[in-house]
């Protein structure tokens, strides 16, 4: 059969295909977490709880690519690469929770919301990490690695490169270094790789083991935050480990694009860049109401407020999640204020952050700037106006479900206060957590951050493109077949 009698698939078998050769790669990802046994032979009975999900999930893949042997790969319809996109999400989420599953010692719904957690980089957990074994925390930090970089950029290796970039962008990233996929991927993961092994070798020189050193690495660059301490990084007491951590989540939560702009010495461009100088100056007027909130708490102590305050005012606003301080319950109701604010913004577009992202804050800011500025001057003046970014978002779908969610959570008899700011993080792919999830937690709120998390990370359009494309086709399907009687 030559090439131009060869069947050509498109549309939803088109998707079908392509989730097929996603389900091999992510079986590999979830085969990945083997290797700690070489450093922790007596774990090898868990083995198992990774070879058969890992084993399935990529017969299934080969199955489906049986199939459609032979087959020439066409064209998506308009805005099904988003359908794609999201159905790779949940076939990653479910596939990388059947070894919690296995355990016996984790529901559907835990292990879901667990694997959740970890692709969308957030760092809310159910694991009680002094007593799970070494194997289910690396792969937990190993989802944070995946769910960092991209997961559509892990697995795109797999398609055409034109096509990839395609759905690169659909997963809600703009930073293209440069035109082709697989270059920018080489590049972003070079320097994530760089950055999280900078971060391992200082974690080791300033106290840690190698594998606390190499998870908590991960998850600050990553702006995830699992940890493997139940006390997060406040477990060390070091302010040492904490300045390693603040620097390594304010790099992670940076566009990768102002990255290689920094690296490549374009010092005035990287210092130029909105969401550079936007974060920036946030960080710094948080951090000043942070210490002048915090000093009379903690007995007038300057040095204690402005530690604490601006480490967990960065893992607010970068979105990961560890803690300097053991808890929450207690803090002025100010601070949860702060932070909460934080957790809303998020850090930079392209980044491994979540939240609404700092170019849509500057560009509010901006905006209203411009507008007192135009309603003071001539009206027959002309201004342009110029920002050094690119990108929008539904800010009022965010703030709205940032509403529902609370008060889901504020249902079960929690404080709004303490909804607020738990499904903030959850939304925000923050991580901070005031003891509403976790293991014994109601399974409503449980699938509430699920959901929380899972929009946050994956930019709530392309969801919302993706369920009213599939609502579409589905009623023009049933449209046709009734005109057809």
């Amino acid at each position: 059969m030559t090439s131009k009698e060869k069947k050509i698939t498109s549309g939803y078998p088109l998707i079908l295909n392509y989730l097929g050769i996603f389900a091999i790669l992510i079986g590999i990802i979830n085969l990945f977490p083997l290797i700690v046994l070489a450093f922790y032979p007596e774990e090898l009975d868990q083995a198992l709880f990774f070879v058969v999900p890992g084993i399935i999930t990529i017969l299934i893949g080969l199955l489906i690519n049986f199939f459609f042997r032979g087959a020439v790969k066409g064209r998506f319809e308009r805005h099904q690469d988003a359908i794609l996109v999201v159905l790779i999400w949940i076939l990653a989420i479910f596939a990388s929770a059947m070894p919690f599953i296995l355990t016996g010692d984790y529901n559907l719904t835990q292990a879901v919301f667990e694997t959740s957690s970890g692709y969308s980089t957030t760092g809310l957990t159910v694991v009680d990490v002094t007593v799970t074994p070494k194997i289910f925390l690396f792969f937990r930090s190993w989802l944070q690695f995946v769910g960092g970089i991209g997961l559509v950029l892990v697995l795109t290796a797999a398609i055409s490169d034109k096509f990839g970039m395609r759905l690169y962008n659909t997963e809600g990233h703009t930073d293209k270094l440069v035109p082709n996929l697989i270059r920018s991927g080489r590049i972003i993961i070079l320097i994530y790789v760089g950055y999280i092994f900078a971060g391992f070798i200082l974690y080791m020189i300033f106290g840690m083991s190698p594998f606390d050193a190499i998870n908590h690495a991960i998850c600050a660059v990553a702006t995830g935050g699992f940890s493997t301490q139940a006390g997060s990084i406040a477990a060390y007491n070091s302010l040492a480990i904490e300045i390693v951590t603040m620097v390594l989540m304010i790099l992670g939560g940076t566009n990768f694009l102002a990255h290689l702009m920094l690296l490549s010495g374009k010092f005035k461009n990287f210092f130029s860049h909105i969401e550079i100088k936007s974060i920036a100056i946030i960080i710094l007027i948080a951090t000043v109401f942070s210490i002048l909130i915090l000093t009379p708490f903690y007995g007038g102590s300057f040095s204690l407020a402005l530690r604490y305050g601006s480490f967990q005012f960065i893992s607010a606003i970068t979105g990961t999640g560890y803690q300097s301080i053991p808890s929450f319950l207690g803090l002025p109701a100010a601070f949860y204020g702060i932070l909460v604010i934080g957790m809303i913004m998020g850090a930079g577009v392209g980044s491994t952050c979540g939240g609404m992202k700092q170019y849509r804050v500057a560009l509010a800011f901006k905006s209203l700037f411009w507008s007192v500025k135009d309603q003071l001057f001539h009206k027959n003046i002309i201004r342009k106006h110029y920002i050094n970014k690119l990108g929008n978002k539904m800010v009022q779908f965010y703030i709205m479900v940032l509403i529902v969610g609370t008060l889901i959570f504020s249902a079960f008899g929690y404080s709004l206060e303490d909804s607020l700011f738990e499904f903030a993080s959850a939304l925000g792919t923050v991580g901070l957590s005031v003891g509403i999830t976790g293991y014994n937690a109601h399974p409503l709120i449980l699938w509430t951050s699920t959901l929380g998390m899972f929009l946050g990370r994956l930019e709530f359009y392309v969801i919302f493109i993706a369920i009213s494309k599939m609502f579409i086709d589905l009623t023009r399907k049933k449209v046709n077949r009734y005109q057809n009687i």
